[in-house]
């Protein structure tokens, strides 16, 4: 069977803008079907096998019932880095390599830096593997989230220990008293409220453990963190969040009122609120 990347684009545009349909196309003629960029550029045909096309139909019925590509392919790309994910585990955002560089240029090289709510392990992994001399940590309550930031571990040949950890219980006590230098973390953050805005491939398929927070305490888990790092941070130890842009002012003043000193609210790359440092 012979197809090309306008056949293709065609069916994809049925359910996607047109700038996401050009962009699976692509994607899908050049790292699924192993066409190369110029032929793909080109326009030129791609001869499938019965197995290919099979895998093709099979793809464009998956997109049609708006399942993320990551999930389709099993994997996501990450400061240049491969990850594998699966339904379990929220997909690494271009944000959150915004956070992870914001860390990297920010801290000593032998920091013991611990990750809450790991997820893929993306964060955690990217750290151990910049910075070797550091010790990481990666807390997630989701064993599969757990099984999946493991299998990255072993596979991209990092050493970070992973626990499963329930934050919103987690009790510290007198052994934990300042064990990091750094807390980092991508806590769920969207509202419910905002559940009707978002996208199908988001809305059907990522975990909602991984999302949401009630509409009535947006800081949940942001004042959580923060509250455990009184007692997990040495002195001096740092926090960084990747917050809802909707509550940068709101999470500043929360952390102002734990004592915590020289916070900081950064914009992303898009211009919005993104981003809160904090010093114990």
């Amino acid at each position: 069977m012979k197809t090309s990347a306008s056949d293709i684009r065609q069916k994809v545009n049925d359910y996607y803008s047109t700038q996401e349909a050009a962009n699976l196309t692509k994607l899908i003629c050049c790292e699924i079907l192993g066409q190369s960029a110029v032929d793909y550029y080109l326009g030129k045909d791609i001869i499938l096998s019965s197995k290919a096309e099979q895998e093709l139909d099979c793809i464009l019925c998956r997109l049609g019932n708006f399942e993320p590509i990551q999930y389709i392919q099993g994997e996501a790309r990450f400061l240049g880095r491969v990850f594998t994910v699966a339904s379990g585990v929220l997909i690494p955002r271009p944000e959150t390599e915004e956070l992870v560089e914001l860390v990297l240029g920010d801290i000593a090289p032998d920091s013991r830096i611990l990750d809450i709510g790991t997820g893929s392990g993306c964060i955690a992994i990217s750290l151990a593997k910049e910075l070797p001399a550091a010790r990481v940590t990666g807390w997630d309550i989701s064993t599969d989230a757990l099984s999946v930031a493991g299998a990255n571990n072993q596979r991209l040949g990092s050493e970070v220990c992973f626990e499963q950890r329930d934050v919103l219980k987690y009790v510290p006590d007198e052994t934990t008293t300042g064990v990091y230098d750094v807390i980092v973390s991508n806590p769920p953050y969207v509202v419910e409220a905002e559940r009707n805005g978002m996208e199908r491939n988001v809305l059907d398929w990522e975990p909602d453990l991984a999302l949401f927070v009630p509409d009535s305490d947006p800081l949940l888990f942001y004042r959580t963190i923060a509250t455990l790092g009184i007692n997990l941070l040495r002195h001096g130890g740092k926090l960084y969040f990747e917050i809802n842009r909707m509550f940068g002012k709101e999470a500043v003043m929360m952390l102002h009122d734990l004592n915590y000193k020289n916070i900081y609210l950064r914009k992303d790359i898009s211009g919005n609120d993104r981003f809160v440092i904090a010093e114990r």
